[in-house]
């Protein structure tokens, strides 16, 4: 009994030592690992080594941001108008110079809204596979062509609608 339950502790520590499914992906939260690792290899060594400095940085960092980038400062509370603010969970893993990837792990456990930032992808219409796109980047399609997909269930059926209009679209952006 006893060599089972070893057995068992040894394998459960061995799965949590090499398990790479439990770290975040670049694509998994691709916004918030682009915006750490470009705003941490912004900062001079004088600033990187207080938090408070690296706030401050990072206030003026996000009065310049666009788009998705902006909605980032807005949830870690980088802007004025953020009705919340969690930047002691950026600037002092900064300052440990915590890799991006760990700093937001720690972001998404207190907003999980944060890994839901994606940048929009442009499509190459000579080469895309749909079926090889999300469901979600192909809803984006139809949205951006203000279209919809009444009854669409299935993948399939969104990549049908997106094939019907294809000819319509693709003429106007030539």
């Amino acid at each position: 009994m006893a060599f089972a339950v070893k057995s068992y502790l040894f394998l459960v520590v061995l799965a949590l030592i090499h398990n790479d499914g439990w770290c975040l992906k670049k694509s998994d939260c691709e916004v918030c690992m682009s915006v750490v690792e470009k705003f941490s290899d912004s900062l001079s060594p004088e600033i990187r080594s207080n938090p408070k400095l690296i706030e401050a940085e990072f206030r003026k960092y996000c009065k310049a941001s666009k788009g998705k980038e902006n909605r980032f400062c807005y949830y870690l509370g980088g802007l004025e108008e953020s009705a919340t603010g969690i930047l002691g969970e950026l600037s002092k893993p900064v300052s440990w110079s915590m890799p991006a990837d760990k700093i937001c792990e720690k972001l998404k456990k207190k907003d999980s809204q944060i890994c839901d930032l994606r940048y929009d992808k442009t499509i190459d219409w000579k080469t895309v596979d749909l079926k090889k796109l999300k469901v979600r980047d192909l809803k984006k399609i139809l949205n951006d062509w203000d279209e919809t997909c009444d009854g669409c269930i299935e993948k399939t059926d969104f990549i049908k609608r997106i094939e019907e209009l294809k000819p319509q679209y693709m003429h106007q952006e030539l």
